[in-house]
């Protein structure tokens, strides 16, 4: 934050500064919508939203609606993708700047996309950067803790997700069951509401048969069953592939090419992605940058490492402190041996942020099985050099992302070339 906005935060008054911080951001999403000629007009668009498996759910959908024959367009905190055409997406946010969002939908609308599936944040919504922007069918992933450095409370932070589902002309929303906030949004959403879980759901996931190479299980909703396969990890991937073929269900899909669209998904860049070069132990590269995501990623390959599991982990500064030690405490729970290390730091002192996460470690008995390991590479090797045949070691925080913001500079970091580059040193060969 420049010096001019923090003396402008402590001398005017709170309310003002949002005040003027809606305006200004109103306009600014007005002006790019006008200056780009209102692209989303016209464009069929389906957005999701949660805390945790937006990217993973906006892949399945993208891939349901090429399966059908269909041309797409999407736009994830991973990549991009118009018309087949994919690109990674270099910022360290889900939607950026609203001209970069108006470039995206303005090309989209001149290759003459089919649908447009976008990945949407509380901070877009909060942000007004969906304005002008049309949208027919949402998905709410889940809500868990996040971002209450920004939203303040779990309250304030749901409230910005409903956004999506109240002031947008939907036609249908996607909700999780299973969620604990699952009755909140319900009573609150007006339009068409499919409703996705294990019971008192619209569309119920049964027999769900998890092992180390994916997951399958069956979806039955009024429009028929569904016998899913997918390649993707975990009963946390089973909701977001459910999530996406219940909304394409809706849209008219056809059995057959909701499975051919699910299969066709070997892997979401830096979401339990697997790194293989001939070692006798798993490698995979997570996002996880939740207290739920990291449970999950972590319970999932408890079921099918034989082994033990291994985490090298940290916490990213200048964002919801509030979560660190959770992190520590889950992690704790979770994994067979911890590598507390740094993940991002921003402007945040290193030492600070480990030693918050250590908070939770202590907390819940885990001072035996962790070792603290302040540079990230040597984390990673020590994990790798002292994991055995039939182990897991997984890396999360950094994901799909290509460089880490340490101390306010960007660092080049590719946490999946990385962990290739230690094997290899280490002398593994495929």
């Amino acid at each position: 934050m420049s010096s001019v906005k923090k003396i402008a935060r402590k001398v005017i008054p709170k309310n003002a500064i949002k005040g003027i911080e809606n305006t200004y951001r109103v306009n600014k999403a007005r002006a790019a919508v006008v200056l780009h000629g209102a692209p989303a007009k016209r464009l069929k668009i389906i957005a999701v939203t949660g805390t945790n498996g937006k990217t993973t759910t906006c892949a399945c959908i993208n891939e349901i609606l090429k399966a059908a024959g269909l041309k797409t367009a999407i736009f994830t905190t991973a990549f991009t993708e118009v018309d087949g055409k994919r690109e990674a997406n270099k910022f360290h946010v889900t939607v950026v700047h609203v001209w970069r969002l108006q470039e995206f939908l303005k090309q989209a609308k001149q290759v003459g996309v089919d649908w447009v599936v976008l990945e949407v944040s509380s901070h877009a919504l909060d942000q007004h950067k969906l304005l002008g922007i049309p949208v027919e069918a949402a998905v709410l992933t889940n809500l868990t803790q996040e971002h209450l450095d920004y939203h303040g409370t779990m309250e304030n932070y749901a409230a910005a997700k409903l956004k999506l589902f109240t002031e947008f002309e939907l036609k249908f929303a996607v909700l999780n069951a299973d969620d604990q906030w699952f009755d909140y949004f319900a009573k609150n959403i007006k339009c068409e509401i499919l409703s996705v879980g294990r019971a008192r759901a619209t569309n119920e996931i049964k027999g769900i048969s998890l092992t180390s190479n994916g997951s399958k299980f069956i979806l039955t909703s009024g429009r028929g069953v569904l016998k899913i396969n997918t390649n993707l990890l975990g009963e946390f991937n089973v909701y977001n592939v459910a999530q996406a073929a219940a909304v394409c269900q809706a849209l008219g899909m056809e059995a057959g090419q909701i499975e051919k669209g699910i299969k066709n998904v070997d892997l979401v860049p830096g979401r339990m992605e697997p790194i293989d070069v001939g070692q006798p132990f798993g490698v995979f590269v997570d996002y996880a940058v939740t207290p739920d995501a990291l449970k999950n990623v972590l319970a999932t390959l408890k079921k099918v490492t034989s082994g033990k599991v291994r985490l090298v982990f940290g916490a990213t500064g200048d964002r919801d402190k509030s979560k660190r030690p959770v992190m520590g405490e889950v992690a704790a729970k979770h994994a067979d041996f911890v590598y507390l290390t740094d993940d991002e730091t921003y402007t945040e002192d290193d030492v600070a942020i480990r030693n918050a996460v250590k908070e939770g470690i202590v907390a819940a008995g885990g001072t035996e099985r962790y070792v603290e390991i302040a540079d990230r590479l040597e984390a990673i090797k020590q994990a790798f050099t002292d994991a055995n045949n039939g182990d897991a070691v997984v890396l999360t925080g950094i994901g799909h992302e290509d460089y880490r913001n340490m101390g306010g500079k960007k660092i080049p970091w590719d946490e999946r070339q990385v962990a290739r580059q230690v094997l290899q040193d280490l002398g593994y060969t495929k």
